[in-house]
């Protein structure tokens, strides 16, 4: 994993959880079934992927050295994260990249026990680059089929529109999901900046892949108000937010989406390292979970922010002031928002159940 990006004077100004708060949850919480919502498929990629990667191009500017990585991946704020992010996006130029970068993050997930997990996927960024899009699709599929059979870890896809490229991006992502769908693709999205970025212009594709049978989940709410927040459920018909930080400041809105089980997809130490909230104690996740919001914990792009699940719900744990029972019930939170088979929700439901009792058992 990177090393924390902070230095000393970020430290004191953005807490980790401490010691003797994490200390008796993080072997209950490496262990528990989880499921993962908001997690990016180029985001996953570990330093040793990217470093391989940045070795088969050399042309990058990516650094090949884990170190130096570490310093490439601190962000002074959303937009630079955004420039990283499509510097790595780069080097996933051949469909044996994408294979390799999808099979590998999948190995991590089965690591931490995660049992499921929707990855975003951003299809646009690699046939825009040239990468046959049915290769693209096939390099996808091979690799879902081979981790799940490997690693028992079941992979789900979100195609989302890289908001930055605009409606071109917009109407090829759509056409892709539409048209060449892959068996394991569920849901469309939205990512990218959202300053400039407004969400109502991309009601036409959001429509067109409703209308075909997949799910509405959105980005909005991470960097501007609640008013991006009501556009995606209203133009975007959203099923889940994407981070929707800033619900929170807007009672009527956290009203809402508690009343209709709108989930939010909340990345805690992501919100920290693109400045999106001040620091993690500032971070809006109790407020959330105060107003009857249904949260779910997940990792965003988790080495580009030193961070992984496990660590996410530790984070959360603290925060919240949970104990085992509740940390397992906010792991089933993920598990009712997702877009798996009931039979599926039901086995890991049951399994995040079985293993909590037998953990306070032992514990007696």
């Amino acid at each position: 994993m990177i090393p924390d990006r902070f230095g000393p004077a970020d430290t004191a100004q953005h807490p980790a959880p401490t010691e003797d708060s994490m200390t008796d949850l993080t072997p209950f919480i490496e262990g528990l079934p989880k499921a993962e919502l908001h997690v990016h498929h180029v985001g996953s990629a570990s330093p040793r992927i990217v470093s391989e990667l940045a070795a088969r191009h050399p042309d990058s500017k990516v650094p090949t050295d884990p170190e130096a990585l570490a310093k490439y991946f601190t962000f002074t704020d959303f937009a630079h994260f955004i420039e990283v992010y499509l510097s790595v996006v780069d080097l996933i130029r051949t469909p044996e990249d994408v294979r390799l970068l999808t099979f590998e993050v999948a190995r991590d997930m089965a690591r931490q026990n995660i049992r499921y997990a929707e990855l975003t996927v951003t299809p646009f960024s690699s046939t825009h680059r040239g990468i046959p899009e049915q290769a693209f699709m096939d390099a996808i599929e091979d690799a879902r089929k081979a981790a799940e059979a490997e690693f028992g870890t079941v992979l789900r896809w979100c195609f989302d529109i890289p908001g930055e490229a605009g409606l071109e991006a917009a109407a090829e992502t759509a056409r892709l999901a539409v048209d060449l769908r892959p068996e394991g693709l569920v849901s469309f999205g939205l990512g990218g900046p959202e300053i400039g970025v407004p969400r109502p212009q991309f009601k036409p594709y959001f429509d067109r892949a409703i209308d075909a049978g997949l799910h509405s989940v959105p980005h909005a709410g991470e960097t501007t108000g609640p008013q991006t927040i009501w556009d995606a459920l209203g133009d975007l018909r959203a099923e889940r937010i994407g981070h929707g930080t800033s619900a929170t400041q807007d009672p009527k809105l956290l009203a809402h989406l508690a009343e209709h089980r709108i989930a939010l997809e909340v990345c805690p130490t992501s919100n920290i390292a693109t400045r999106a909230v001040a620091d993690l104690d500032a971070h809006p996740i109790k407020e959330m979970v105060a107003a009857g919001v249904l949260v779910t914990i997940n990792s965003d792009d988790p080495p580009m922010f030193g961070t992984d699940l496990n660590n996410e719900y530790a984070v959360a744990a603290r925060l919240l002031e949970l104990d085992e029972r509740s940390v397992a019930a906010l792991a089933k939170n993920a598990v009712e928002a997702s877009f798996l088979d009931p039979a599926g929700k039901a086995r890991i439901a049951s399994e995040i159940d079985t293993y909590t009792e037998q953990w306070l058992a032992k514990q007696a």
